[in-house]
């Protein structure tokens, strides 16, 4: 068998789990297949005899435990109540058992008690969740069983149900969990505010009023003769709906929880910006268990508020957790294939990417028919987005290959230790004597991996440095550090360790000393140009002069900076222009295509996917996003490439002696 035919074998073998994967059992009345630890039970004479329980309902409620424990509800009346089994009782036990279940288990409870319009056709249908809703409410799960606040950004892509999701969600925590815990509705438009209460309104039309201990069917009543606040009697809470053009029935709001839709689309005027609304809002909503924010959108571009806040909580620095979904998770996108081994032979560059995304063969073949449809394939991306760039459609060419940038992720990992580097005084003459690492949870060093000490090889380590801006709302400044050991055996250049934060110039080129210290005295490469612009070109000078007094592996490079070259250098640090920035990402582009360069950070990989050529031909993120790691990547594999590094040995006096040079 060759090795065409080897591989078309292995990727039918892998289709066949990845659809085994997607059809484990699921059944949320049992709770097989549902979120969270849980134990089996049986109770043989139960209307539901064999059930997969949460485990912290056993925890928690002893009666429950001890019913599961007796595995029969007549043994409970008889050994636990002291009665006679009565087919009353048994009832009782029974409605007991589900009010206590449904307060652990949303699954259980939405597949039981929640009717939804079928997309497919005219019936209401019992609400059980789809894979990409599942996953979508272990997110939340886990931040409610975890006692935190409830915060959620959602890019939403089409026909998955995340806003029917968030809105029944809401409903669960306001009817089976807390009396007069009010919420609000917010959408770009009133009708569209509206339309998501009207799921509300189905659920209470059909919802049964003894799991409210109530003889009246709950529903929805005017507040107060207000039009856009309706109130539930039975559990004394609020839902207020407005939109982003009228928001001023939701100022001075006691809410609990916001449901914020379509965020991407809301009026942005000199009198109503989406940040002056959603500022107020969030100052009604507590930092407390249960309380709920999730803001929820398709795309609408890039730069305005949605994309902004989407893109701080990707990247871990915003308060909420970020959610999306791409097409081909969505179970409807498939269409069967006749000779799967000669579909998969026939995969164009772009479905071979999103093969190793995680799409299904079956799922690539609808993506393919689908695709006719569309004049341009951006406008396809945009409809059905297979990624977070794709769906806010940036206008500009991407430059890295998707499918090596996807290939990158697969080495991506948490870091072994997170803290800082420190010497025995912050700046100076000891600075960098007693260099140590100190572990710190909240700490700006990353480090995969430590350094190792090799009196064998110097320069083993660089040091890449792109100087960003002193405050929160600048870019951010970079320390990256690469082993280069693998460019011995296979020219392969790994990121170990990095820094990043805002830090005043000075301070900045003194920690990657450190840092640089820390790792063997490492080759130091620090981008210079930010430097020579933001200060005059003495201060400049001066910080980079004084770093050189006390480290002497500082790289430096010609006067001019206008070219790339190692030759004699006189002037300190690496000059960024059109020119060497051209070179450095074609580099880049070659390490990546042949996979020569190793990654383990995530945020890297993201900055990979969103950077651009730009309409007038210039390099940079997109709109919105940032490119300081992915400069300090570029820089680092670049010198890496070029800077030679000498193999040692020693004899018998222990005194090293160059073996070769060799220039990479």
């Amino acid at each position: 068998m060759d090795c065409n035919n080897t591989h078309l074998q292995q990727m039918l073998a892998e289709n066949d789990r990845r659809h085994r994967a997607s059809m484990e059992a699921y059944n949320p009345a049992t709770g097989l297949g549902c979120y969270g630890s849980r134990q089996d039970v049986t109770i043989a004479d139960a209307p539901i005899p064999l059930q997969h329980i949460p485990r912290q309902m056993l925890s928690d409620c002893h009666w429950a435990a001890l019913l599961a424990q007796d595995g029969s509800i007549d043994t409970f009346i008889t050994k636990r109540l002291h009665k006679r089994p009565s087919k009353r009782l048994r009832s009782d036990i029974w409605s007991l058992w589900i009010k206590e279940r449904i307060r652990y288990d949303f699954e259980f409870w939405t597949a039981m008690f929640v009717k939804i319009k079928d997309k497919l056709g005219p019936n209401d249908i019992p609400f059980i969740l789809n894979r990409p809703q599942r996953r979508y409410v272990a997110m939340l799960e886990q931040q409610r069983t975890g006692n935190k606040p409830i915060r959620v950004i959602m890019l939403k892509a089409r026909q998955w149900g995340g806003s029917t999701v968030t809105q029944i969600y809401m409903a669960w925590l306001q009817l089976v969990h807390l009396r007069n815990w009010n919420s609000i509705i917010c959408a770009h438009l009133k009708d569209a505010a509206a339309n998501i209460r009207g799921m509300y309104t189905k659920l209470l039309n059909n919802y049964p009023a003894w799991l409210l201990n109530s003889s009246e069917p709950p529903h929805f009543q005017p507040f107060e003769r207000t039009s856009n606040t309706s109130y539930i009697a039975q559990r004394g809470c609020k839902i207020t709906i407005c939109s982003s053009e009228s928001p001023e029935s939701v100022r001075g709001s006691d809410a609990a929880m916001a449901h914020l839709s379509e965020a991407a689309f809301w009026s942005n005027t000199p009198a109503h910006t989406p940040e002056s609304l959603i500022r107020s809002i969030y100052g009604s909503i507590a930092l407390l268990p249960y309380s709920m924010v999730v803001i929820e959108s398709t795309a609408n571009g890039t730069g305005g508020y949605f994309h902004r806040e989407y893109i701080r909580a990707r990247r871990g620095e915003s308060d909420k957790e970020a959610i999306f979904v791409p097409w081909y998770e969505i179970e409807m996108y498939a269409l069967p294939i006749d000779n799967a081994e000669e579909f998969a032979a026939s995969l164009n560059k772009y479905e071979r990417w999103l093969w190793e995304k995680g799409a299904t063969l079956e799922a690539i073949a609808w993506y393919r028919t689908k695709l006719r449809e569309y004049a341009q394939h951006t406008d396809m991306m945009a409809e059905y987005p297979s990624d977070e760039n794709e769906a806010f459609a940036y206008s500009g060419e991407r430059i890295f290959d998707p499918v090596a940038v996807q290939r990158l992720r697969s080495n991506c990992s948490r870091p072994i230790a997170v803290g800082d580097i420190a010497g025995s005084q912050l700046t100076g003459r000891y600075a960098l004597s007693d260099i140590h690492f100190i572990e710190e949870q909240q700490g700006l060093l990353q480090i995969w991996q430590m350094p190792i000490l090799d009196k064998t090889m110097r320069n083993r380590y660089i040091v890449a440095v792109d100087v960003g801006g002193r405050s929160r709302k600048a870019d951010y400044s970079v320390i990256a550090v690469f082993d280069r050991i693998g460019m011995l055996t296979s020219d392969t250049v790994e990121l170990v360790a990095q820094w990043r934060g805002h830090i005043d110039h000075d301070l900045l080129a003194w920690k990657a000393a450190q840092i640089a210290t820390f790792y063997n005295k490492a080759l130091l490469v620090i981008e210079s140009n930010t430097l020579e612009t933001s200060c005059d070109d003495t201060r400049s000078t001066y910080i980079l002069d004084t770093i050189a007094d006390y480290y002497n592996n500082l790289y430096a490079r010609q006067a001019s900076g206008d070219e790339i070259n190692l030759s004699t250098p006189t002037r300190w640090g690496f000059h960024m222009n059109r020119s060497t920035k051209s070179t450095l990402v074609n580099t880049m582009i070659n390490a990546l295509r042949n996979n020569l360069y190793i990654e383990h950070d995530e945020c890297a990989c993201h900055e990979f996917d969103v950077f651009e050529r730009k309409p007038n031909g210039s390099f940079g993120a997109q709109e919105g996003e940032h490119d300081d790691i992915l400069i300090t990547r570029c820089i680092g594999f670049y010198i890496a490439q070029q800077e030679p590094f000498n193999i040692v040995h020693y004899n018998r006096n222990n005194r090293s002696i160059p073996i070769n040079e060799a220039s990479f």
